[in-house]
């Protein structure tokens, strides 16, 4: 009996991973399938039946996909614009957040409720509102209103963190307020350094919301040499011609930074995932 049923755990054990590599499998698909068209020859590109890899890998495609439009000037705009969006994040959102948790004033939780319900409105609805106010602070056509918004706190981050700062036990920081220690000294020296696996987990969502936008820059930006990636790759298929192994090798090189970080923070972004789910 013992050993039926040990090799029916064993059989559940392995339907279960083999579900899992298959789902993944499909997820990746289009990934690899950009991969693989990045790396094939001109006439292999409308082959019928297609051809999932073209022998032999043509590597100058990355090379002509750099060259033949202006690829890194695009790249360092999205650097700028990730980066400012990612520095706001992270000095307003757990600030904002330590407030909500942590310091009891008068109507906290009514506009910590407000705030969180800010999530529902849609971008269109605050788009042209928003359009108006930067255009009379003179800011289109820059990046400041791709980054400055950033720097008065992201909800959904705010959200995060405020349940990571909710688990950490109120007596901690009573035991610093005896011992002298001001606010900003429990916030900067206890709960940011407590914090960083939620911290890795609204940098990667703000990394990945930052570097893909595109109706943001489509709005504000008018001078191409300003374009991020987002906004800039399409232009090559618009304006230099339809060399899809040329603009997947781009598309490639641009997923690139997003892989690296994951894969340098993954441990700290499960970390993150499962402690803002705990309660008080």
């Amino acid at each position: 009996m013992f050993k039926n049923l040990k090799i029916k755990k064993i059989f559940h054990t392995n339907m279960t991973r083999l579900l899992l590599i298959l789902v993944t499998f499909i997820y990746m698909l289009p990934l690899l399938w950009m991969v693989t068209t990045s790396l094939k020859a001109n006439q292999d590109l409308y082959a019928s039946p297609p051809k999932i890899i073209s022998i032999p890998l043509v590597f100058e495609n990355y090379k002509k996909a750099t060259e033949y439009f202006p690829f890194w000037r695009y790249f360092k705009n999205s650097v700028i614009i990730t980066t400012g969006v990612i520095v706001g994040t992270l000095f307003s959102s757990p600030l904002v957040a330590y407030s909500f948790s942590k310091i009891n004033w008068k109507g906290r939780d009514i506009l910590f409720y407000i705030m969180l319900s800010t999530i529902m409105l849609p971008f269109a609805v605050t788009m042209i509102p928003q359009f108006l106010i930067f255009k009379k602070l003179g800011w289109i056509n820059t990046f400041l209103p791709l980054i400055i918004p950033s720097f008065f706190g992201n909800p959904l981050s705010i959200f995060l963190v405020r349940q990571f700062f909710m688990t950490i036990p109120d007596s901690l920081l009573d035991a610093a307020r005896i011992d002298g220690a001001s606010e900003l000294q429990i916030y900067t020296r206890i709960m940011l350094p407590l914090a960083k696996p939620v911290l890795f987990l609204i940098t990667l969502f703000t990394f990945i919301g930052a570097w893909n936008n595109y109706l943001g820059p489509l709005i504000y930006l008018t001078d191409e040499s300003k374009y991020p990636l987002a906004l800039g790759l399409p232009q090559f298929l618009d304006r230099y011609g339809t060399y899809w192994n040329w603009m997947m090798a781009a598309a490639t090189i641009s997923v690139v930074p997003t892989i690296i970080f994951f894969a340098f923070a993954q441990k700290y972004l499960i970390e993150g995932i499962k402690l803002t789910g705990l309660k008080e």
